[in-house]
């Protein structure tokens, strides 16, 4: 059991350190030349909040995978998987390429795409449902942000 928390976590901390690589001189010059909203947290945050929400996101999709088959464990791990997707491609699309505000519409499709996999979460393994709450509500935030730095910036 062990070993399948271990591969979920690592897929989504991969995910995350892959995109996070790939777009580090972008974060730095967004970080160095962008007008940021109110309540903007340092730079340093995000990687930690990032790494915590990935690893719960590594658990959550854990716990349904060694959930009885069902079509909602089925269908979260799907969207498991698509999340993880668009969540991959906003970080190019806000920091590599600048496009805030279509940035922002990869975010509410991924806000829609996690609120889904929750759903499917809660019926496949209730508890992996929970385990989503931080990372709904930092997209929430992420929105803001994103939303902040758009208008600030246009």
């Amino acid at each position: 059991m062990t070993k399948i928390y271990a591969l979920w976590v690592i897929i989504a901390e991969t995910v995350g350190g892959i995109a996070g690589f790939l777009t580090r001189n972008d974060t730095k010059i967004y970080a160095d030349t962008i007008t940021k909203p109110l309540l903007s947290p340092p730079p340093l945050v995000f990687p930690v909040v990032w790494v915590v929400l990935y690893a719960l996101m590594g658990i959550s999709a854990a716990r349904v995978f060694a959930a009885e088959k069902s079509q909602y464990r089925t269908r979260g791990l799907w969207l498991f998987v698509a999340q993880l997707a668009v969540n991959f491609s906003w970080c190019f699309m806000f920091f590599k390429f600048r496009e805030f505000g279509w940035a922002f519409v990869v975010l509410s499709v991924l806000l829609v795409l996690v609120l889904m996999m929750c759903m499917n979460f809660l019926r496949a393994e209730r508890f992996s449902a929970y385990l989503q709450v931080p990372y709904v509500l930092w997209l929430v935030f992420a929105g803001y942000l994103n939303a902040g730095v758009y208008f600030l910036n246009a």
